[in-house]
């Protein structure tokens, strides 16, 4: 059984102190600063656990956090603290339910699709190159060096990285932060931004109402999976009887057939076929 956490223990890679924490700016901007190495304005609050849909039979894709800056450019965020194994794949289905809610309908001038940011923060290596980084854009096979442009960009970020090519210290220190949400972490990375992260964190730590909807966010899990266990266990139950009816009549057709009974009589009254009753 899962041991409940206590708010305060959490660390920016649970999936629901991200959530209450990126829906602040004061956290989320300079978390996309260190990550992209520039200056971002956010145009609008961001907005955790947004929902996108291509239509109302489609599957919906859940995002952790999907935020917009004044030059229009996206970002999805998500904290992934398990291989699921499809991680690449799911960045695509994210990209294209983005993409399909940027287009007006009908709209023909695909130059108007913002420029998107997909990043994934996870405490393992997905490719195994020890990097704390690894960044992907659209280029040509053919011709090294060849860029497609389209503006859509994936980051895979490793909290336990261990080639710093390509990443600034600073930002291995986030990461650093993101696994182990602490005071002694964000001391020791003896950056300002770092600083003033943890400071809000704490402030979503301290909060009464958020620990309220802490604890009912973990009561639901329970209780969802509780009615899962129990689904399963009748399930499972019922399928057992129906075994044991089964081999109840296999037995009652090997003695009937031990006896000379007909194969076609033996089926009519067992209800097997007679290529399972021969078969005995």
């Amino acid at each position: 059984m899962d041991r409940l956490k206590e708010l305060k223990d959490l660390n920016l890679l649970d999936r629901f102190l991200f959530a209450e924490a990126s829906e602040d700016p004061g956290i989320m901007t300079p978390i996309l600063e260190i990550i992209l190495g520039k200056a971002i304005v956010l145009k609008h609050l961001p907005q955790a656990e947004k929902e996108v849909r291509k239509a109302v039979w489609s599957r919906i894709v859940r995002m952790d956090v999907l935020s917009m800056d004044t030059a229009g450019r996206l970002y999805e965020v998500e904290v992934q603290k398990k291989n699921t194994g499809s991680l690449p794949q799911r960045s695509r289905a994210y990209n294209s339910a983005i993409d399909s809610k940027l287009l007006p309908p009908g709209g023909v001038d695909y130059r108007a699709l913002n420029d998107v940011y997909i990043i994934m923060v996870m405490p393992f290596d997905l490719f195994g190159k020890g990097r704390y980084r690894y960044t992907f854009r659209m280029a040509c096979g053919e011709a090294p060096g060849l860029m497609l442009n389209d503006g859509a960009t994936r980051i895979f970020l490793n909290t336990r990285g261990t080639d710093r090519d390509g990443a600034s210290d600073e930002l291995v220190a986030l990461l650093a932060y993101f696994e182990d949400s602490t005071e002694a972490t964000a001391r020791r990375a003896g950056s300002g931004r770092i600083r003033e992260i943890h400071e809000n964190v704490q402030r979503i730590k301290e909060n009464e109402e958020v620990g309220i909807r802490f604890m009912n966010a973990w009561e639901e899990k329970i209780l969802d999976r509780q009615e899962a266990y129990e689904e399963g266990h009748s399930a499972g139950h019922a399928e057992g009887l129906n075994e044991g009816a089964l081999q109840e009549k296999r037995a009652i057709a090997k003695n009937l057939k031990k006896s000379g009974i007909p194969v076609a009589v033996i089926a009519e009254n067992t209800g097997l076929t007679e290529r399972e009753v021969e078969a005995l």
